[in-house]
Order: structure tokens, then sequence, then C-alpha cells
């Protein structure tokens, strides 16, 4: 007997949301059922699943283990993966930078006392190239972890902001097209009261634009939010309820009357590896004077001394308004700056800012330098690359050293995005650009370091980068009992980890070029967001006046170690002369001189070389190619190769021309070896530029006129009065690439 069980029923749910426009769709019950929270945003025909889950145990961990998976399939865009697999691979730049923006978002509204496991996967389904999937990703992560089981202070809401470049209207989750003509690129995340986060970039935009920007994003937030309680009220799951952990009040009240006056003195010492050793002996020597009572609890005793600190820490900057390091909450850490500090680098600079330093470094390449993008709206290539790396050593640690970790690919974005707009285009300065920022030293914002070192390191490699960029960060300490609050500038590695806010803002002196926000706390309001916005204003310009005294203006002349490159035009027709029947000829001109010669189908030509002699003797030759002789021109040629008819005589590099034997003295010649031999230097004239670009000169007739000479070539009907067909195109573009 065959039993057949019966299929569970289906239940999908669809909701849709209209946003400025566009429709918003949230689908549930379709697909994973099993996880925890899933649903899929579409938008257009871009279409995320997302799913969260969470582990039924408890791991033993100093940290809440969140995960955030971005993975972009190949299908989603009707492409192929390139790897030699071809199928998808380790996740992407991109890819990693859209993780990242959602766990930003949703990492402050887990409960405190939360430690399961959290995974939160998003899978690109569908990608129409006009839609960015990574709003919708952040949308449906809200929405996957409100409707489920796993606690989570949501939902909220996510939208990009752009601006349009005619009217200045503000634009809700703009088209890509959109985005690239906008003078702002921002992500905004908020919840009905506060902002979560927000993310971008701009064209040195205002605070005030800035602010207005977030200002309009809220109306939108608030309606996402709005749409997705009313999905969690009909399939939200009850969520699991968090056990506050319990307190042994009597061992606090032991460590607090043993270590809370010495912890507060420690809170004094500015040097960080002095205070933190201070630190650590204070716990051992409260481990080891409650070690009868308490022999097992360690651990337990370190925390609540690590509370004290934070405590204690906050209470005298919010009643004192000092810092540990003595300053003030506005005052910026002293900066030293030194430029050209790498011998052989084609730009350099070390900045340091208090105990934080940053070695940027410039290296200056060609198109073939380029490097490749290959994702869901297609390949491209960047000119312009700014790569960031953290050893450990810059924290005194020892740890592993593999690939760049999540940290470093999201801290070189972000000061890639800020030197961006500042960056000169490619016609003007025809090089790739890599920077690196290697931190020698970290105790707080070695991202916004790394802006500072770049634009500094950019400037003395000579690159006509339009002004200096500056970055800094900007912390927040609020106390909910009494609603005090204090902003500090410029935030040491303590503040950051024990602080509610990490703001990070770049820019010009003309405004904002790039900026991050992460928060640890559920929100922060507008109010607060403005004055943070001016504080980073001040504290920018600040830097920027230190940063002019090293170096005022990108240096005139490149590195004489740096590559020498020379663009020039042809006309399309003629790129074929230039490169030769299978690529002959171009490839002969880069083994003569040394210079790599790229040419791209609209006839444009770069030309790099090591030095500057070499890539002028390759641009010779290939004017020599192209140029367009006319009858009567006269040239010092040279002798190339001498035939029983006559001589090859060279008129101007790879272009030579015949000199008959009739045509070099009156007198009639037995043999052009009588007064000729390779390598003689002769005067010629232009007698007749064939139909096919075959040259006749003359020596004898130096003194013959245009006219004369034009006569007789039509005369003899093979005149095409100067230039001619230049063949086929065929063959290889030689160093060219595309």
């Amino acid at each position: 007997m065959i039993s057949l069980r019966k299929r569970r029923t289906v239940v999908v749910r669809t909701y849709s949301l209209e946003l400025d426009g566009k429709t918003i769709t949230i689908e549930h019950g379709r697909m994973a059922a099993q996880a925890d929270g899933a649903v899929v945003v579409r938008s257009g025909d871009s279409m995320v699943l997302v799913t969260a889950c969470m582990s039924p145990s408890v791991p033993n961990l100093p940290f809440f283990p969140l995960t955030v998976e971005y993975r972009e399939k190949g299908y989603a865009a009707g492409k192929i993966p390139g790897s030699i697999f071809k199928r998808e691979g380790k996740p992407s730049d991109e890819e990693t930078l859209s993780a990242r923006l959602i766990d930003h978002q949703i990492r402050p509204l887990f409960p405190k006392a939360f430690q399961n496991e959290v995974q939160v996967i998003v899978s690109v389904l569908s990608h129409d190239q006009e839609n960015d999937p990574d709003v919708l990703a952040c949308v449906g992560a809200s929405a996957a972890l409100s409707i489920s089981k796993i606690p989570f202070a949501g939902p909220y809401g996510t939208v990009r902001v752009a601006a349009d470049p005619e009217t200045g209207n503000k634009i809700i989750n703009p088209t890509y097209e959109q985005r690239e003509n906008s003078d702002r690129d921002m992500v905004v995340a908020g919840n009905a009261e506060s902002l979560l986060n927000i993310e971008g970039e701009a064209h040195e935009i205002s605070e005030a634009e800035m602010l207005d920007s977030m200002t309009f994003a809220i109306e939108s937030i608030k309606k996402l939010v709005d749409f997705q309680a009313q999905i969690v009220s009909e399939v939200g799951q009850p969520k699991v309820e968090v056990a506050e952990p319990e307190v042994n009040q009597e061992l606090v009240k032991r460590v607090e009357d043993l270590a809370a006056d010495r912890i507060r003195e420690s809170l004094t010492i500015a040097e960080k590896s002095v205070r933190e050793d201070a630190q650590e002996k204070i716990i051992d020597e409260a481990v080891a004077a409650l070690a009868d009572d308490y022999p097992t609890e360690q651990k337990e005793i370190a925390d609540v001394i690590s509370a004290i600190a934070k405590r204690e820490m906050r209470n005298r900057i919010l009643k004192e308004g000092t810092r540990i390091d003595g300053r003030d909450v506005k005052t910026v850490r002293d900066i030293t700056i030194e430029t050209g500090f790498l011998p052989r680098a084609h730009g350099s600079a070390l900045f340091s800012r208090g105990q934080t330093q940053a070695l940027a470094s410039v290296t200056l390449g060609t198109r073939m330098d380029e490097r490749l993008v290959d994702n869901l709206e297609g390949k491209s290539y960047k000119n312009y690359m700014l790569d960031y790396n953290f050893p450990p050593f810059s924290t005194g640690e020892v740890k592993r050293i593999g690939p760049p970790s999540r940290r470093d690919i999201g801290h070189g974005a972000l000061a890639e995005r800020a030197i961006e707009s500042v960056i000169p285009d490619d016609k003007s300065f025809p090089y790739t650009i890599r920077v690196v920022s290697d931190i020698m030293e970290s105790n707080g914002s070695s991202s916004m370091a790394t802006v500072c070192a770049a634009s500094l390191a950019l400037m003395d490699a000579g690159v006509p980068i339009k002004t200096a960029v500056a970055g800094i960060n900007i912390g927040l300490i609020t106390d909910k009992d009494s609603g005090n609050t204090a902003i500090l500038t410029d935030l040491l590695g303590i503040e950051d980890a024990n602080g509610d806010m990490d703001l990070k803002i770049a820019g010009t002196r003309d405004g904002i070029t790039a900026f991050q926000m992460d928060i640890k706390i559920g929100g922060i309001a507008i109010d607060t967001m403005r004055e943070a916005f001016d504080r980073a204003h001040d504290g920018r310009l600040h830097v920027l006046n230190e940063m002019v005294k090293a170096i005022e203006a990108p240096r005139a002349q490149l590195s004489r170690f740096a590559p020498r490159i020379i663009t020039m035009n042809i006309d399309p027709s003629q790129i074929g002369a230039v490169i030769g029947p299978g690529g002959k000829i171009v490839r002969e001109i880069q083994e003569s001189t040394g210079a790599t010669v790229e040419i791209e189908d609209d006839g444009t030509i770069t030309i790099s070389s090591l030095d500057g002699e070499s890539g002028e003797a390759a641009a010779g030759r290939i004017k020599g190619i192209v140029s367009v002789p006319e009858i009567g021109e006269k040239y010092h040629g040279t002798v190339k190769s001498i035939m029983p008819y006559g001589a090859f005589v060279e008129i101007m590099p790879g272009r030579d021309g015949l000199l008959h034997i009739s045509e070099i003295e009156e007198r009639r010649l037995d043999k052009v070896e009588d007064v000729l031999t390779v390598g003689d230097e002769i005067e010629v004239i232009v007698m007749n530029v064939e139909a096919n670009g075959k040259l006749r000169l003359s020596h004898k007739r130096l003194e013959a006129s245009i006219e004369e000479l034009k006569a007789e070539a039509e005369k003899s009907g093979s005149s095409s009065g100067g230039g001619g067909s230049r063949g086929g195109r065929g063959g290889s573009r030689g160093g060219g690439r595309r």
C-alpha cells in the first residue's frame, strides 16, 4: 500500500507600498519557510530574498555573534560568473560593503543581553540594472527580523537619496543613472523617532544640504516603518524573551570598593598602552584579593572592572567635559605630517594625529593597471583605487595576517569615496592611481587619518587633485536618566568603544565628500546630528589648516620614478597603418623604443614609458606614420636601404619614400652606391604622393616650385595630392587591452 503525505498549505501574502513614484513589494510565505524570518523584496525587476535565523544555544563569546551575508547570483542579471569554475566565489568588495551597510543598521537594535548567534543572508535573485538591490536588502533585513521570533527592536526603514542636477529636487531610491548625475548618493536609515545610520558620498555639499537630505528621507522612512508594522501585525511571531544576566551584587560591591578609585585614577593616563597595563594590574590584584571568596569568578571580576571604567569615563566627560587625554570635547589631537617620506614611491605622506598614524603611498600606472570590476551591473574598470591595511602591530597585538578583512575593505572604500570627487579625470591626467594606506599606529579613527594621509600623498606625487581633503570623526556620550549629552571631536579608541556614536565625515573647505555613522544606541535625533555636523565642520577645517602647512598644492612635477604618459589622437581610419599587418608595426615601435602603446577604437593613443625620451620617440614614430606629407615639402632624411633603381629615404620616424636614381643628381648615375650609402643624410623634396600613400622624393629638384611639382604629378596621373589610403586596420592593438 502506498500512502501519500498531504502537502503543506502555503499561504503567500504580498504587501505593496508606493514610495516617491515607485512600488516596493514585500512577499512572505513563498520561499525559505524554515528560516525564522524570510521575505522577498521587489522594486521594478530587482528582487532580493532576505532570511534571518537564530541559533538555539548561546555560545560562550565576549561579543554578540551577528553575521550578515550579501550575495549576488549571476543568474540575477542573466550572467554566468567569470571565474574559472563558472560559479559564484568569495564575496566581492561590493558585496562586502552591502553586508556591512546592513550590519551597521541592525546591530544596535538587538537587546544588549542577547547573545544567540544570528545570521542574516541576502540573496539577490533578480537585477534590472536600474534599482539597486542593496536598499531593498536593508528593508528586507528589517522585515525578516521583525516578523521572526528573534528579539529585535524593529522595524526600521532605509532609503537612498539623490538630487536632480537641474532642479535640485531630491529623489528617493534613484536609478543608477540618476545617481550618476547627482551631487550626492546617501543611504539613510531610521525608525519612527530617530536616525540609525547614514552612509554615502557627495560632491562637496554643505552641512545644511546634508541635513536637508536626511530630513527629506525621514518622511519615506516613516512610511516604510508603518508599512512593515502592518506586515508584523499579520504574520509576526512572538519574540523570544531575553533574560537579563544574573548579577552578584555582593561581588560587584566588593570589586567597587577595591577598584573604583584606582580605575578613576587610571583614566587620567593619556598613553594608551600605559593605561591598559595599569588597568590589567588592577584586575589581577582584584582577582587575587577576592580569590578566597570567589575562586572561579575571574571573568566576572574583570567584567565588573570594565563596566566601572566605562561608567567613569562617560561620567567624567558628561560632568566635567574632560577626556582621558586631558582634552575638552572640541579639541583635535596634535597633528604631525611628513611628505615625501618614501624615496622610491611616486608620492607618500606620514600623517599622525595623537596615537593614530597612517602611512599613505601613491603609485601611478597606465591603463593596463586599471582594476577590473565585474558585478551584476557589468564589467568596468577603475583607474583610481585606495586600499587600506590594518596590521596587528598597529595596536600592539599578535594576530593572524590574512586577506583584507571586511573592516579593511569598508574603511578603504570610505576613504576612497572621500577623495574620489577631487581626482582629475582621465583626459587631463591619463594615469591609473593606486593609493595604499598602511596603519602604523591606531588609537581612534584610522579611516579618517587615511583620508588625510592619502590627500597629502597625492599632492606629493604631483597628482593635480582639485583641493585637499581631510577627515574627522565625531562621537556621542548620552545619559538616559538625566538627558545630558556630550559631542566629542576626534575620538580616542576607548571613546569609540565605550561611546554611543562614531560619525565619520570627510570633505574639503567647500563641503562634504563622504560620511558614515555607526551607533550603539537605538537612534540619534536630527537635532543631535545637526550639532555633530557643525562640530565636524570645525574639526575638518582645523585639520586642513594643519595639512596646508606641510604642502599647499600638488607638486609641479611627477616623481622621476613615475611613468610618463603621452596621449595623442589620430583619425580612426589610420589605426591600421599604425598597427600594421598582424600588429607588426606597433610591436616594432614598442620593442625599439621601450614604450607601451595602447590604441582605442576612437583613435586615442596612449603611450607610456619609464622615461620621457622613450615616449617621445614612440610618439614621433606614430606621427611619422599618420602625418600627411604634401608635395613640395622638404625633409632632412636618412638613407635606410639601397636598391638598383634608387634609395629609400626615411623622412620622419616610420615614414620613408623612394628617391629614384634619376632624381639624385642632374648627371646620369650608373649605380646609386656611387653617391649614397646606407646611413647617409640627405635633403629631399616630396615630388609626388601616390594614391596608395607611397612617396616619390627628389634631391636634384630641391629648388623646384610647388606649382611645377604639382603640375608634373597631375600630368603623371598618379597623385593623390597628399595623404592617401592607409590600408586596412587588421591585427592586434599591440599594448592595448581593449
